[in-house]
Order: C-alpha cells, then sequence, then structure tokens
C-alpha cells in the first residue's frame, strides 16, 4: 500500500467528516464497527470457555491478547482493503478510505440519537423519551424524570465528542483508515468489556487500559474545542466551560470523559452527573458544573449545537493546514 501525502489524508479526513454530515452511520453495507463487535464476542468465546475457572492473572493475560487480536485485525482488514482499492485505480483509494474514515466518526448518529430523546421531551411524552434514552445509555430508564433523561442525553453526547469524532480523526490524521479503525476497534473493545465488574474486572482492564491511552490527547484537545464553540454560541460560556474542566474533571472515574463533560456542563451553565440507577441499585455519579439553573430538554439542543461548531472548528482546522502544506 502506498502512503497518503499529508495533504492528501487532510483532503481524505475533510470529505469523511462531510460525509458523516450527510449520510451518518451506514445502514448497508453493515456498519464495520458490528463486525469488530462480533470478533469481540467470538474471541470471549474462545479465551473464557463455559465452565472453566480463571484466576485473575490469567484473565488479565487473556484479556491483553484480547485486545491485541481485535486491533491487529481492524488495522490489518483496512490496511488490506484501502490498499486493494489503491492499487485498482487511485481515486477508488481515496473513495474508500474517505468512506471507511467516516465510518469510525459519529456526528450526525450522536445528534439523531439525542435528537430522538428531545423530540418526545419537548412533546410532553416521557414513556417514549425513556424509550429512546435507554438505547444511548446502559442506566436503568423506567423510573427517569424530565430531567434525568436530559441530562443522560446530553452527557451521552458530551463525552462521545471525544470517542467519536475527535478521537478517530486524530488517528486518522497519524494513519489514514487502518489506524483509525485501530482506535474504533479499542474503543468497541472497552465498551463491550471495558467493566469494573465481577465479570470483567481482569478480563477486560487492558481494554479499559488501552481506551484510556488512546483518549488522552483528544480529550484534551475536546476541552479546548468546546470552549472555542461555547465562545462562539450566544448565551454560552467559554470561560465557564475552562473553569469547569480545572475544578470537575478530575472527579469523574475516567481519565478522559470528565474533561468534556465538565466543558459542556460549564459552557451551558448546569449541573451533570448525580444519582443513576443500575440493575436497580441507585449509583452516585460525580457531579459536574455549577447549577446555575434547572437542567431543561432545550439544553439538549445546547448540547447538539457545542457537538456541530466542534465539528466544524475541527474541520476548517484541517482545511487551513491543507492550504499550508499543499
Amino acid at each position: 500500500m502506498i502512503f497518503y501525502s499529508l495533504p492528501e489524508l487532510l483532503l481524505l479526513i475533510s470529505a469523511a467528516i462531510v460525509i458523516d454530515w450527510i449520510i451518518g452511520d451506514p445502514r448497508w453495507p453493515t456498519h464495520p464497527v458490528i463486525h469488530i463487535g462480533k470478533l469481540i464476542s467470538r474471541l470471549e468465546l474462545l479465551l473464557r470457555p463455559a465452565g472453566q475457572v480463571l484466576g485473575p492473572a490469567q484473565l488479565k493475560r487473556r484479556g491483553i491478547v484480547l485486545a491485541l487480536t481485535v486491533t491487529t485485525c481492524a488495522f490489518a482488514a483496512l490496511w488490506a482493503v484501502t490498499g486493494l482499492a489503491q492499487a485498482i485505480h487511485p481515486w477508488l483509494g481515496y473513495a474508500v478510505t474517505a468512506w471507511f474514515i467516516s465510518t469510525t466518526i459519529a456526528v450526525k448518529g450522536l445528534k439523531d440519537a439525542a435528537m430522538l430523546v428531545y423530540r418526545p421531551l419537548a412533546a410532553g411524552n416521557l414513556a417514549e423519551a425513556r424509550t429512546y434514552t435507554s438505547y444511548i445509555v446502559s442506566r436503568d430508564t423506567a423510573a427517569m424524570n424530565e430531567r434525568d433523561a436530559a441530562r443522560a442525553a446530553i452527557e451521552t453526547v458530551a463525552e462521545n465528542i471525544v470517542d467519536a469524532f475527535i478521537s478517530p480523526l486524530l488517528f486518522a490524521l497519524l494513519g489514514g483508515a487502518p489506524l483509525a479503525m485501530l482506535y474504533r476497534a479499542g474503543n468497541t473493545l472497552d465498551s463491550m468489556v471495558g467493566y469494573r465488574n465481577d465479570r470483567y474486572l481482569h478480563f477486560g482492564w487492558a481494554s479499559a487500559r488501552l481506551d484510556d491511552v488512546l483518549n488522552y490527547i483528544p480529550a484534551r484537545l475536546s476541552g479546548v474545542l468546546l470552549a472555542v464553540s461555547a465562545l462562539l454560541t450566544p448565551g454560552l460560556s467559554a470561560g465557564r466551560a475552562l473553569r469547569a474542566i480545572r475544578h470537575f474533571a478530575h472527579r469523574h472515574p475516567s481519565p478522559n470523559s470528565g474533561i468534556p463533560e465538565s466543558a459542556a456542563a460549564g459552557a451551558i451553565g448546569i449541573e451533570l452527573g448525580g444519582i443513576n440507577v443500575y440493575f436497580g441499585q441507585a449509583s452516585e455519579r460525580a457531579r459536574l458544573g455549577w447549577p446555575l439553573r434547572e437542567l431543561e430538554p432545550l439544553d439538549i439542543i445546547r448540547m447538539v449545537k457545542l457537538l456541530y461548531l466542534t465539528s466544524l472548528l475541527l474541520l476548517t482546522g484541517v482545511l487551513a493546514a491543507w492550504f499550508i502544506v499543499r
């Protein structure tokens, strides 16, 4: 496979952002993340056979094998596919690369998911809002009130600005579609096995740590981009976003997720976090931001605006870099 030049990569990344804005997550062909998820599930069955008792050290070693195997397969598959497309014709290589990079990001998908919660809330249909909220969070939604549902949607969008936009594009810049898909595989591993519970505490340890490392720099960039986006949005506060990162981000159990969530809470002037219910058990999540007013459904719209402004800022930066280096 011939490496793309930096100007070519910058244009391909720009095209991927626009493709995602217009098309979003593809219904056909099957989204690559679905195939990654199936691979993870099959490998877990092989590495943790039913009925076999494994100690913590064994589980950690097998979890490392899982993480290395899945990320390597994702990278190798995209290397082969984009290389083949490029060998057939350079323009086919461009198209395939831009398309696969676009499948690693999900600006439109995040917006659509948030709006599915917002619309029934705005119409006063809390039951429907709870149903759509259950699609995007793992917490119990049956007893959620309007504020809880709106908060869940806002937290999901804020956290995934890193996972579903900034991180994959930075990896695409470093290594095209193959490295972007390696990142997506690492993130999918974390979402499937990176839990601190009895089942995955040891087996998912490597996947969780890998995700933390991959997102470390992108998460910190997200704080800056969200603050600038707030500066460009009437009624939101860039200064408060930056102060919220300093005051609250470290309270989040994740070394990365607290940054975009704190920035969003500070920018909008609301408090995120609080009581969540998982499998019938209430759990206190770190409270982020200052509750200058009661959180409301319209804050979902404000969060979506921050999401799109952040993506526009990154697109502008990519195009500006292209003009400089071309």
